[in-house]
């Protein structure tokens, strides 16, 4: 029997998806860990050239590993050597035929938000590689637009920061301090309210919490 939890967010999700279907994305729902990964490596054909960002959602789901260990060209900047080639990995997303990664937050009427530092993750939502892969916990939906922002700036980049050990007020105080510092986080903020061409980017929504 579904607890209170899991009927909320399938019934929840129904709502987003329906968002999100309203904006030309391609949306899925999956309950579990299990469901999302066979997910998402039904919609990335064998043979694709792929790569993702620095996205925990991404390995935790399991997907990073799966797509290193099977038939992908993949470019996974954690085993980049230097710098230099991590940069060159990321530069990569452009030409590949699937990018992954997460959002930041998601509005219940499907309008995605994410800040970026370097901003190599929203251009490549916004642009360059063929298909979009976004694979977002139930814990990233928000009310609307301006309930997601806040979601991205107040929750989501000051745990981000303290992961990448970043030194900003966020990391200091837990809270946003709207800095301008060269090492802040929030250097981009963008809102995808649609998809063009459709279904460039899909989106998995994952009926447990994942990233931040």
């Amino acid at each position: 029997m579904a607890t209170p939890l899991e009927k909320r967010n399938e019934l929840l999700a129904k709502k987003v998806i329906k968002g999100l279907e309203s904006r030309h994305f391609e949306a899925y729902y999956c309950p579990t860990t299990e469901e999302a990964l066979k997910k998402a490596l039904e919609i990335i054909p064998e043979g694709s050239s792929v790569t993702w960002g620095g996205s925990v959602t991404v390995r935790e789901l399991g997907l990073a590993k799966a797509l290193n260990e099977g038939n992908y060209t993949a470019y996974d900047r954690d085993q980049a050597k230097s710098p230099e080639e991590s940069a060159d990995i990321m530069r990569k997303a452009f030409t590949c035929d699937y990018y992954v990664t997460s959002a930041n937050a998601i509005s219940e009427d499907g309008e995605l938000v994410n800040v970026d530092g370097n901003g190599n993750r929203v251009a490549a939502i916004c642009f360059g590689p063929k298909n979009v892969l976004v694979i977002a916990g139930m814990n990233k939906v928000a009310k609307d637009i301006d309930a997601a922002i806040v979601r991205a700036r107040t929750i989501a980049a000051p745990i981000n920061q303290m992961r990448f050990m970043g030194k900003t007020g966020c990391s200091v105080t837990g809270a946003c301090e709207n800095c301008k510092s060269q090492e802040s986080i929030c250097s981009q903020i963008v809102i995808t309210r649609l998809t063009k061409p459709a279904k460039r980017i899909k989106v998995i929504l994952v009926g447990e919490d994942y990233g931040f």
